[in-house]
């Protein structure tokens, strides 16, 4: 028998997914301009795409993304070209790297939403339709695919999905992101054993494994990218299900055990679409759409334990003109603030959709303190629904999935914040290669932790590899070039590593001595059942720690602001 929250929650999800693929067309008139540095620099003309996506930058500098519709190839659906994945220029010189749907019946996909790039320098993503395999009601041929793309455009399909009847290894995958086991996760709309969509795990040579089959009271069409904290698991979000069956926060470990976190409320806003990101101060941070039920939307703070705070409800000034349905997530930028968009709201006089405006971009402090920093017009594009990217020359790019007028837009926002560098391969072991990107890292004399030198070789202007040093801690790194030194936009954190330790056996109050790597910063030790020890940091490569009371035989643990080491032996308590 099926409940009422899964009768809901399946009404709402199908209505959902039909309007976040719309495409419709906005007729406005013109509204002053912003006070901010608000630039269109490409817009998209169908035969090179159509509903761009989220950016991502390459090893060159240069930007990477996909349009969802688009391109010369026709597609059974209608909407003129199967997407594209294309090469933008800083400056707006854009380049069509691939038109999906060449191959007979779709087979190395359609409708592409979403690149990462590889710590092998090379592009993964999704296509939502196509493969090899068909799935029963599905927008055209296929159940969607994972593939590889090199920077010059080569495309390698790695899976297809709906290769397990009826579908449980999932059908439409919506992201990926490549985690610190150099392996892929993300999440498909629907399938799985239920059809309520999947967490999946799939490696770059294309072997996939599910995760977690969703059932609805546990979420319901895990929509925006994975985002993997500083102990290994997994947080997310569900556009549906849940208690009320308007979404949840969820984590999930790598071998796939799931825990509900929050489960959304309508006051919350409801419906979040767009991803988690997790903020300096440790906490996550998202939008809730509020979509379905005229809620304008939310942005939200919750922990890793899921306690919420609602920061900002949208709709607050007279005709939404602070925005409303917030799709997209949130990016902390160097400035420590949030940045991110509305798909409506804004400027009254562009419509969209029935819709008051457009559209906004907007930053929100940690506080929830809000500001407007453009409105769209239609000459701008409108239903901006992607998360913005900040790139290493310290300018946010964006997308819109309409307007132009055309087939969307591609932006740039300029909030004087200057550059920086950003990090490939993190986090990473002591002695293991990283990557850093920026621009000017030609005559790059040093690379450094905290003080701490790291060896490096630059292999252009735009990147150069370093090596972990021994005695690194998680700190953000700095690159010192010929124009100054650029810090890293995030802290590299460093993973701790235990060795050995001794005594291997002994009764509660026995102090046992472990050595490792990268141990200066420990916050906790625990044995066995995760008991916490009282412990003592003797150097970056030994702690020693007290058997507590109630620990049980185990293994033993180390946590450090890198991550969390656990030991390949087991500590025998004994009576």
């Amino acid at each position: 028998m099926t409940n009422s929250n899964e009768v809901s929650s399946r009404t709402f999800r199908s209505l959902g997914i039909a309007a976040a693929f719309v495409v419709a067309i906005c007729f406005a008139t013109a509204t002053p301009a912003s006070a901010q540095t608000f630039t269109v620099l490409v817009r998209l003309n169908g035969t090179n795409g159509t509903s761009p996506g989220t950016l991502v930058q390459g090893i060159d500098g240069n930007l990477y993304g996909t349009a969802y519709y688009g391109g010369s190839t026709n597609c059974t659906w209608g909407y003129g070209g199967c997407g594209t994945v294309f090469k933008m220029t800083p400056s707006g010189t854009l380049t069509t790297l691939y038109q999906f749907c060449t191959q007979a019946g779709c087979a190395d996909g359609a409708s592409p939403s979403g690149l990462v790039l590889a710590t092998d320098g090379n592009f993964y993503g999704i296509t939502t339709n196509g493969g090899s395999n068909i799935c029963t009601g599905n927008f055209g041929n296929g159940c969607g695919t994972v593939f590889k793309m090199t920077a010059a455009g080569k495309l390698t399909t790695l899976y297809s999905f709906c290769v397990q009847a009826p579908c449980t290894d999932g059908q439409k995958p919506i992201s990926i992101m490549q985690a610190a086991d150099g392996n892929f996760y993300g999440g498909t709309i629907d399938g799985g054993a239920r059809g309520y969509g999947v967490i999946f795990k799939v490696t770059a040579a294309g072997k996939l494994t599910n995760l977690h089959s969703f059932v609805s009271t546990d979420g319901d069409t895990p929509w925006g990218t994975l985002v993997q904290s500083s102990d290994g698991t997994f947080y997310g979000t569900t556009v549906y299900g849940g208690t009320n069956s308007a979404g949840t926060v969820f984590k999930i470990t790598s071998s796939g055990t799931l825990t509900m976190l929050h489960s959304f409320t309508l006051a919350e806003g409801g419906w979040p679409y767009g991803n988690l990101v997790q903020a300096t101060d440790g906490n996550f941070y998202g939008t809730a759409s509020g979509i379905g039920n005229k809620n304008p939307g939310t942005v939200f703070k919750v922990t890793p334990a899921g306690i919420l705070t609602t920061l900002y409800t949208f709709c607050s000034q007279a005709n939404c003109t602070d925005g409303e349905v917030p799709q997209a997530g949130l990016v902390q930028a160097t400035d420590g603030n949030f940045y991110g968009v509305t798909l409506n709201g804004g400027d009254p006089a562009c419509i969209a959709q029935g819709r008051s405006g457009c559209g906004t971009v907007f930053e929100i402090t940690p506080g929830g303190t809000l500001t407007t920093l453009h409105s769209l017009e239609n000459s701008d594009g409108y239903w901006p629904k992607s998360t913005l990217l900040q790139h290493t020359n310290g300018n946010f790019y964006g997308t819109t999935q309409n307007g132009g007028p055309g087939n969307g837009t591609v932006f740039s926002l300029d909030m004087g914040l200057g550059p920086f560098v950003s990090l490939l391969r993190n986090p990473s072991r002591v002695g293991q290669i990283f990557g850093v990107l920026g621009q000017g890292l030609a005559g790059t004399s040093s690379v450094s932790f905290n003080g701490t030198p790291a060896s490096f070789k630059v292999l252009k202007d735009t990147l150069l590899t370093a090596t972990v040093p021994a005695g690194a801690t998680t700190v953000p790194i700095t690159v010192t070039t010929p124009g100054g030194v650029l810090t890293s936009n995030t802290t590299f954190r460093v993973i701790p590593q235990i060795q050995t330790f001794n005594p291997t056996s002994g009764p509660v109050g026995t102090v046992v001595t472990i050595t490792g790597i990268s141990l200066t910063q420990t916050t906790q030790v625990s044995f066995g059942n995760q008991v916490p020890a009282s412990f003592t940091v003797i150097s970056d490569r030994k702690v020693t720690a007290t058997v507590p009371s109630g620990a049980v035989t185990g293994q033993i643990a180390i946590q450090t602001p890198g991550g969390t080491a656990v030991s390949s032996a087991v500590f025998t308590v004994t009576q």
